[in-house]
C-alpha cells in the first residue's frame, strides 16, 4: 500500500477542463428544460445498469461523467420542469445549485464551531424567523426537510408539556398520556413523529374539518375537553398553514387563542404555506403564524432551494436547547479557537450536518425577499387561473376552491360510477406523465378521487396550464370513448 495515496487528482488541469464541461452542460440542462419532456420512463438497460456490483478498479473521471450524463441527468424526476405539479416540490434555482457546489468544496460540518459557514447557517435561520414574524429571541435549526422539522418541533412540545424530565425518565414515567391535535387533513409525517416520540398513533387526534378543509374549532374544543375528562393531558395543537391535499389554511389566530386558553403548545406545520408571510397580496392568509410556539417550513419549496433544506423555528430558545443538548467531553466549548462558536447540534438531532444554508443565503441575496413574495403571489394567481379554466371546460370538475396554489379536479363525464371515474382519471394522469406533457398527482377529497396540481414552480406560465387542460380534455375524450 502506498502511504502517500490521496483522492485528489494527479492532473488538476484535466479536472478543471472537465469541470468546465460539466458547468456548460448544467447551464444547457436548465436553460432548455422547457424543451424536454417533464418525465419519461427509463429504458430497461438504464435501470439494469444501476443494479451492478460496486466497482473494484478505477475508471477515468471523464468516463464516469459520461455515464452520469447519459443516464442520471437524462432521466430526472422532473420537478425543475415548468409543468411539474405533482406533490409539492419546489423547482430549484441555478444559483442554489452553484451554492451547493461551493458548499461541498468548502466541506464544512454544521454541527457548530467558530467558522463562516456556521454564521451563514444562523443568519439564514434568523432571516426565516424574521420572514415568519417570530421574535428575535426565537431559536431555530436547519434540517433536511419538513418531516424532520415537524419532528423536532413536536419533540420540543412533548418535552416542554410533559411536566417531568422526559429525557431522563422517558414516556413511561408520564402521569397522564399526552394528546396532540390536528385536522384530519394533517400531513402523514405527524403520525410518524408521534410514533417516533414514543406516544403512539392514538396520541394524535385527527379533528374533522369544515367545508373548506380547515380544522373545526368546535370539534377541537370538544375533543380537548373530552380527553381531559378521560385522564389524558392535552399537550399540543398542530395548525396547518397549507394542507397537502388542498392547500387549506387553518384559522391560525383562533388556534393560537385556544392554545393559550387551554395552556397548550401551538405548533404550525407551515411546510407548504408558511412563506406566504412574505407575499404582498396573500400574507393575510397565514396571519397568526407569528404567534406559534414552533413552526416547521421548507425553503426547498417556495424559496426553491435545491433539495434538501428544511427549518424549524422555536419561540422558547431555552426549551428548544433543553430538548436536545448533550455535552460530551469530546464536544466541549472553549473561550477561543475553533470550539468557541455555538454548538448548533444542540438544537436538533444531527451532530453532523451539511452546509445547506449557503444555497438559501445566496439566492436570497441575489433576488431579495420581495421577489420570492411576488413568485408566491404568482403561483396563487395561477391556481385561480387553472380553477377558472376547469370551470369553463365541461366535463372537467373542480373539487375544491383553491386557497393557495393547489388545484384538485377531475375529468368527470356523466354516467360513470365513482370507481370508473377513478380508473379514468388515473389513466389520464399516467398518460400525461408518460407522454412528458405534465406531471400531476392524485388524491381523495371528500371520499372522491381526483387529480391534484400543486403549482410550486417559478417557471410555470399561463400557457402551461392551458396546455394541461387541453391535453386532459383530449385524453379524457379518447379514453371515455366520447
Amino acid at each position: 500500500m502506498n502511504p502517500t495515496e490521496t483522492l485528489d487528482p494527479v492532473d488538476w488541469s484535466r479536472v478543471a477542463e472537465l469541470a468546465h464541461r460539466m458547468m456548460d452542460d448544467a447551464v444547457e440542462h436548465v436553460r432548455t428544460v422547457r424543451d424536454r419532456p417533464v418525465w419519461r420512463p427509463m429504458p430497461e438497460e438504464v435501470e439494469t445498469a444501476f443494479h451492478g456490483a460496486p466497482p473494484w478498479s478505477p475508471m477515468p473521471l471523464d468516463e464516469v461523467y459520461e455515464i452520469v450524463r447519459r443516464t442520471v441527468l437524462a432521466y430526472p424526476m422532473g420537478n425543475v420542469h415548468p409543468r411539474f405539479w405533482s406533490w409539492y416540490m419546489g423547482a430549484g434555482n441555478f444559483t442554489g445549485a452553484l451554492a451547493d457546489f461551493l458548499a461541498a468544496v468548502q466541506g464544512s460540518n454544521l454541527g457548530g464551531g467558530s467558522h463562516a459557514a456556521a454564521l451563514v447557517d444562523q443568519q439564514v435561520v434568523g432571516w426565516l424567523r424574521d420572514m415568519i414574524g417570530l421574535p428575535p429571541t426565537a431559536s431555530g435549526t436547519l434540517v433536511n426537510g419538513g418531516s424532520v422539522a415537524n419532528l423536532v418541533g413536536l419533540t420540543v412540545a412533548r418535552n416542554a408539556m410533559a411536566g417531568i424530565d422526559l429525557r431522563e425518565e422517558g414516556v413511561g414515567a408520564l402521569e397522564r398520556p399526552l394528546r396532540f391535535y390536528a385536522s384530519d387533513q394533517v400531513h402523514s409525517c405527524h403520525r410518524k413523529a408521534v410514533e417516533t416520540l414514543g406516544l403512539g398513533n392514538r396520541a394524535l387526534r385527527r379533528i374533522p374539518t369544515d367545508a373548506a378543509f380547515r380544522i373545526d374549532l368546535g370539534a377541537l374544543r370538544t375533543a380537548v375537553h373530552e380527553d381531559r375528562e378521560a385522564g389524558f393531558q392535552p399537550a399540543c395543537i398542530i395548525g396547518t398553514a397549507g394542507t397537502v391535499n388542498t392547500g387549506s389554511v387553518d384559522d391560525l389566530n383562533a388556534l393560537a387563542d385556544f392554545a393559550a386558553e387551554e395552556g397548550m403548545w401551538f405548533h404550525v406545520d407551515g411546510c407548504i404555506g408558511a412563506l406566504v408571510s412574505v407575499a404582498h397580496d396573500n400574507a393575510w392568509r397565514v396571519k397568526g403564524i407569528e404567534r406559534a410556539d414552533s413552526v416547521a417550513l421548507d425553503p426547498h419549496k417556495w424559496l426553491h432551494a435545491p433539495f434538501e433544506v428544511g427549518c424549524v423555528l422555536v419561540r422558547d430558545r431555552k426549551a428548544h436547547r433543553q430538548a436536545f443538548a448533550v455535552s460530551p467531553e469530546y464536544l466541549k466549548g472553549t473561550a477561543r479557537g475553533l470550539a468557541s462558536g455555538e454548538w448548533l447540534h444542540e438544537y436538533g438531532l444531527q451532530t453532523s450536518r451539511g452546509f445547506g444554508a449557503l444555497k438559501v443565503w445566496m439566492a436570497l441575496m441575489e433576488h431579495g425577499t420581495a421577489k420570492f413574495g411576488r413568485l408566491i403571489d404568482q403561483n396563487i394567481a395561477q391556481a385561480r387561473h387553472l380553477a377558472d379554466l376547469i370551470r369553463d371546460n365541461v366535463p372537467l370538475e373542480l373539487m375544491a376552491e383553491p386557497e393557495l396554489n393547489i388545484v384538485c379536479f377531475r375529468y368527470a363525464p356523466a354516467g360513470l360510477t365513482e370507481q370508473e371515474l377513478k380508473a379514468l382519471d388515473t389513466e389520464i394522469m399516467i398518460r400525461l406523465q408518460e407522454t412528458g406533457v405534465a406531471a400531476l398527482s392524485d388524491t381523495v377529497i371528500g371520499g372522491q378521487h381526483c387529480l391534484r396540481a400543486a403549482i410550486c414552480n417559478h417557471r410555470t406560465r399561463p400557457e402551461d396550464l392551458e396546455l394541461l387542460v387541453a391535453e386532459t380534455l383530449k385524453l379524457g375524450s379518447v379514453l371515455a370513448g366520447s
